[in-house]
């Protein structure tokens, strides 16, 4: 007992009471001042796992809308490209014109005669099939055989027709005018056999080969057999 007539208090044990209780009381302070502040009970990890997933979508919302913004406009300059592009085939579909080839005639009558008058076995067109043009000639006459003679014509169908003569009757001079040939059957013009080839290194051409006398004559085109033959009956 003191001196004063009192039992001390351990001072310990009310120091470690004190010491306990203020943990507790600035916890629930700050729980107090958390739900003050929220105006409601702290989340839970379900609500708070909720939370999370709705700024998810937000933000997947958000990015979509920006996704399909950008789409939508390369769509319109994609459309407004094609849009741009038909205007202009259409233009030039209006207004474009086929440019014909003029085809430039050339007098072949008088060098005819010339060529007749070197070599009496020279053959032209007498008259001229109706429609057709003459469009190049040459006639060669070297002091030394071979002598040749050609030439081009264009039919009233746009089609090469031409006409080539020469002294020499090996096949060497064939196969310098026509390249590799295909034989295809004969035509008989004005009585006259004559051969018919294809050119295997032209695409659709043929020839009319007649072999005799000592000369050799070519008529050769893309315009058909038919076409060949007509020719062929004009020659004189």
């Amino acid at each position: 007992m003191s001196p004063t007539g009192h039992e001390p208090t351990p001072p310990d044990v009310t120091a470690e009471e004190n010491a306990s209780q203020q943990p507790n009381e600035a916890a629930a302070d700050a729980a107090d001042r958390r739900t003050t502040d929220a105006g409601s009970a702290p989340l839970s990890a379900a609500d708070r796992e909720k939370a999370r997933a709705r700024a998810e979508a937000i933000e997947f919302r958000t990015q979509d809308r920006a996704n399909r913004a950008k789409a939508r406009t390369l769509t319109n300059m994609f459309w407004a490209l094609l849009a741009t592009f038909v205007v202009v085939a259409f233009l030039m579909t209006v207004t474009w014109r086929p440019k014909e080839e003029k085809v430039r005639a050339v007098p072949y009558t008088e060098q005819l005669a010339d060529a007749r008058a070197t070599a009496a076995w020279i053959r032209g067109p007498e008259p001229m099939p109706e429609g057709w043009t003459a469009t190049n000639v040459e006639f060669r006459a070297p002091e030394q055989s071979p002598i040749t003679w050609h030439l081009g014509t264009v039919t009233n169908e746009k089609k090469y027709v031409g006409l080539e003569q020469s002294n020499q009757t090996a096949p060497r001079y064939q196969n310098e005018e026509l390249g590799k040939t295909e034989d295809d059957g004969t035509s008989t013009v004005g009585g006259v056999v004559w051969q018919r080839k294809t050119l295997l290194e032209r695409k659709d051409e043929h020839a009319l080969v007649l072999v005799g006398s000592g000369v050799t004559t070519i008529v050769v085109g893309n315009a058909g057999y038919p076409a060949l033959e007509t020719f062929a009956a004009t020659l004189r």
